[in-house]
């Protein structure tokens, strides 16, 4: 059991109901079992291939109209059986072609066909021999050979049912009175004169021919356009298929069937068609009664449309107030009985559309609802005020207005005019023609009114505007806006920048005037130049004032850095220019950087000065074979700008050195060698590859040089050994360089000695003693007539005989026979040793000897200090320290007073001193005397000047200030 479906909606308001029709004949749905409708939509059961086949049609209607729905064709796919009966056979000699029938059985949609040779599955291949027509269902083959000869059945299947039937087989056999000659080909399969084709389908011609020799298939176009890309070729070009038919593709076709016999050909033409489509409609229109009704449809096809209009589903002609024409619609003198669904109908031979639109007409009086004059327009003085008089009235009402209680009384004044839509103009208004303004509105229908209130206000100025201002970047400024306007108006304040509305609290804008609109630019930058509008809004007028606001800064920084030409002391460079930002380039820096500098270096350049306008200049004064960063800054009246990118790195050219080694001199060393240093020449002053020095030397009185060479660019010491070298012998050095390109020059010739031998005696008659608990002084007799030179004398010391990693070492001139040594620790046994000492190393060192450092000091400073002071008399008085047992014993005490430092040593725990008259404060502090040095100070006592002034008694406990 089948079911079909029709749909059918429509989108408009209260819709009451659907009617449908078959054939142009309505359906009656009560009547008919298998019909029925659910929400518009008519279902068809149990499908009936005879009763139900046709055009079916849709008609919605409600209260308002009705309208027709596109009509809907139900088609049955079908496919009948072949007739049954049996075949004749096909006889024909070999080398003549042949046709067989298909003789296609009744059907309804789209087949296919194919043919079997002799049984199932073996089909016929097609090729430039045979070829099986989608047309015609036949099969065709161009010259017969004898193993064609067998059984043949055509087999036709429906593209829709995917049913599938065959017919009996016919027998083809082959003559036996001989074999066919060659003859011309005879075209069998072509295509009609003409062949409509849709905009985008697929069109297929066909084409096949008998002849002997087999025909070749060719295709052209008869205007001779080659064929596009698409276009493609099947079997043998039996079929041309053309995709995606478009206008281009239209025109004349031809087929050309040839062999060495003959050729033979046929034509057609392709004919573009395409179905209506709107480029014009209609639209839901309301009209007063009495007015005049225009609809236009327009509509795009091939061939062209023709038109029809309907009025609630009925066709319109012309007749009395109605014209029909063309796609036109006109009524004139609407009524209310021409209100309802109007559809325009558009249709050729390939299609039918439908466009729907509503007409209202209306009927009513006057009504301001939504059209109300303001209760209070407020005008500037010498303006044009236009009050509009627009009800909602069908048909148009007829206007009238008073002003007060004075009717048309208005119009006789020159500077005021009625248009005809009622609209009242006041041309330049002044305060006499403030007031209350009625209008009137009447038509058959009834009458209304409505009232609004003008009030005539001063004209607004701008009293104090922006103007055209240069600042400078980072600066701030205020761009004033201030007005006098008439006190009913509300004044508004707004300002655009380039165009742009500035909103509050943007970034660096803020607004400051309160009742004003002055406007505040915080930090300005180079962006916020251009053109400042303060724009004052009224009720009743717009006004504005504009500045111009130049910022001036620093250049931006020059691009395009390029390096022209290079030599090994210079580079030429080029550079375009930045913005001047809105003061001239007054002139141009160049800067370096290399490997060896820390940052940029600013460099010599010629012209010595690079004025705003040169975009070109040498730098000089560079290094050789080194890689160079340039940059380029801009300068103007404000400022230096901000650098530009940095050009491609450039290696001058490599040169010959022209640095000498540094601070050349020599000796020391091992006997018999003759040690040679130099500072070494920095890379950056190499000036090229395979950089290295040359060692010059000769014996003092000899004129011929020793020349050494070393390639390692950063060597900076040179041995020269040999067993005739006397030691400390004078002789000449100077160094040079050289590198791949030459050499260089040398350093100035400097005198240095061979290596010494060290001294053979040792010192004579040492003695040492602990002078403290942490020096020991040591003595000995210096050293006279030995063939060795004596640049000093080394005292070495330790603590303990059997671990000398702990030495230590003190050294003193040839001249002196005594140290000191230091730092040592209280109650210790060190134990020393006296050598002399020259470049080569020391001589042989003494027998120790072994002496023991005195006890430290107490390290109790002393306590409880007071002291009393009469005129210029102090005594001061402290608690004794007794030492301990690791401590030396106290000898004494020793007083020291500042700012001037006086030392006094006394044995006692008093002292009497003088202060001197012209000290404005004292400060004294006692510390212990003993062997082991000097103890730890007490807290320091401070005496000021005014104490002088009368007696005074203090006493310091526990360290504290008196």
């Amino acid at each position: 059991r089948v079911y079909l479906v029709f749909s059918c909606t429509a989108s408009a308001f209260c819709w009451g109901g659907d009617l449908w029709s078959l054939n142009g004949t309505l359906i009656n749905l009560g009547l008919d079992r298998r019909r029925r409708l659910s929400g518009g939509n008519l279902i068809i059961s149990s499908l009936d291939r005879y009763q139900d086949v046709g055009m079916y049609q849709c008609m919605a209607y409600n209260t308002v109209g009705a309208i027709l729905s596109r009509r809907a064709s139900l088609q049955f796919a079908y496919l009948d059986h072949f007739k049954v009966h049996t075949r004749s056979a096909v006889s024909v000699r070999e080398g003549q072609g042949v046709v067989l029938l298909c003789g296609t059985p009744t059907s309804s949609g789209d087949l296919t066909y194919a043919w079997i040779f002799n049984e199932y599955p073996y089909f016929v291949q097609q090729d430039n021999r045979r070829f099986v027509s989608q047309q015609t269902g036949n099969l065709y083959i161009a010259k017969v050979e004898p193993s064609d000869v067998g059984n043949y059945t055509c087999v036709v299947m429906n593209s829709i049912t995917k049913g599938k039937v065959q017919s009996s087989p016919t027998s083809l056999i082959l003559r036996t009175d001989g074999v066919m000659g060659e003859y011309e080909p005879k075209i069998e399969v072509n295509f009609p004169d003409n062949v409509p084709a849709a905009k985008g389908s697929t069109v297929t011609l066909e084409c096949f021919a008998l002849g002997n020799p087999v025909p070749e298939i060719t295709w052209r176009r008869a205007n001779g356009v080659p064929f596009p890309s698409k276009v493609k070729m099947k079997y043998s070009n039996a079929v041309l298929e053309i995709p995606s038919f478009q206008q281009d593709d239209t025109g004349g076709y031809e087929c050309v069937a040839e062999n060495k016999m003959g050729k033979n050909t046929v034509s057609g033409r392709l004919a573009f068609y395409a179905k209506p489509q709107w480029v014009q409609t209609m639209k839901d229109t309301a009209l007063a009664i009495e007015e005049r009704l225009y609809w236009e449809c327009r509509a795009n096809g091939r061939p062209k449309p023709s038109y029809t209009w309907l009025k609630n589903g009925q066709q319109l002609l012309s007749e009395d107030r109605i014209h029909v024409e063309d796609g036109v619609l006109s009524v004139s003198a609407l009524t209310l009985s021409d209100a309802g669904m109007y559809q325009c109908v558009a249709e050729n031979k390939h299609g039918v559309i439908y466009f729907a639109a509503e007409l209202m007409v209306l009927a009513s009086p006057p009504d301001f609802t939504g059209n109300l004059l303001r209760a209070l327009l407020k005008a500037k003085a010498g303006t044009t005020v236009t009050l509009e008089c627009k009800p909602q009235a069908y048909p148009i009402a007829s206007i009238l207005w008073k002003k007060g209680n004075l009717v048309n009384v208005i119009l006789k004044k020159s500077m005021i005019t009625l248009s005809p839509d009622g609209t009242l103009r006041l041309a330049n208004v002044s305060k006499s023609d403030a007031g209350s303004y009625t209008c009137f509105a009447r038509n058959r229908f009834g009458m209304s009114s409505t009232t609004g209130r003008l009030l005539v206000t001063d004209p607004t100025r701008i009293i104090q505007g922006p103007v055209d201002t240069e600042i400078i970047v980072g600066e701030s400024i205020v761009l004033p806006c201030q007005v006098a306007s008439d006190p009913v108006l509300d004044v508004s304040f707004s300002w655009a920048f380039n165009g742009q509305l500035i909103a509050k609290g943007d970034g660096h804008f803020e607004f400051v005037g309160g009742v004003t609109g002055d406007l505040m630019i915080r930090n300005i930058q180079l962006y916020h130049a251009g053109k400042y509008i303060c724009v004052v809004d009224t009720d009743v007028e717009s006004l504005s004032a504009v500045a111009v606001l130049i910022v001036k800064g620093p250049p931006s920084p020059p691009d395009s850095v390029t390096v022209e030409e290079v030599t090994d002391s210079t580079a030429q460079l080029a550079w375009s220019p930045g913005r001047d930002n809105g003061s001239p380039i007054t002139n141009y820096l160049i800067q370096t950087r290399t490997p060896f500098t820390v940052g940029w270096q600013r460099v010599n350049t010629v012209p010595e000065i690079i004025d705003g306008n040169t975009l070109t200049a040498t730098v000089v004064d560079l290094n050789a074979w080194v890689e160079y960063d340039f940059r380029v800054l801009a300068k103007n009246s404000v400022g230096v700008g901000e650098p530009s990118p940095v050009s491609v790195k450039t290696r001058t050219e490599d040169a010959v050195p022209d640095a000498v080694p540094g601070d050349v001199g020599g000796g020391g060393g091992s006997r018999y060698e003759l040690v040679i240093t130099w500072e070494p020449v920095p890379e950056e002053l190499q000036n090229g590859e395979s950089f290295g020095y040359i060692i010059a030397f000769r014996a003092f009185g000899e004129a011929s040089w020793t020349h050494v060479a070393t390639s390692a660019p950063g060597a900076s010491r040179y041995v020269y050994r040999n067993d005739s070298i006397a030691p400390f012998s004078p002789f000449h050095v100077k160094v040079g360089t050289y590198n791949s390109k030459g050499q260089g020059p040398f350093s100035p010739v400097v005198t240095i000695y061979s290596a010494e031998t060290e001294p053979s005696e040792k010192p004579a008659g040492v003695r040492a003693r602990s002078v403290s608990a942490s020096e020991i002084e040591v003595n000995w007799q210096a050293l006279s007539f030995i063939p060795e030179r004596v640049l000093g004398y080394e005292v070495a010391y330790w603590e303990d005989d059997t671990k000398p990693e702990t030495m230590g070492k003190v050294r003193v001139p040839w001249n002196q026979t005594s140290a000191t040594v230091s730092g040592l620790a209280g109650n210790t046994q060190y134990f020393l040793t006296v050598s002399a000492f020259n470049t080569a190393g020391t001589s042989p060192f003494l027998p120790a000897i072994n002496v023991t450092t005195k006890k430290p000091p107490p390290s109790q400073p002393p306590m409880n200090v007071g002291w009393n002071l009469m005129g210029s008399q102090l005594s001061v008085y402290w608690e004794p320290v007794v030492a301990m047992e690791s401590e030396s014993d106290v000898l004494g005490y020793q007083r020291q007073r500042h700012k001037e430092v006086i030392t006094l040593t006394t044995v006692n725990a008093t002292a009497e001193l003088t202060l001197p008259e012209d000290d404005e404060e004292y400060i004294i502090f006692v510390q212990t005397l003993s062997e082991g040095g000097l103890g730890p100070a007490s807290d320091p006592i401070r005496i000021h000047q005014l104490s002088k002034l009368g007696v005074h008694n203090s006493t310091c406990f526990g360290g504290f200030f008196c």
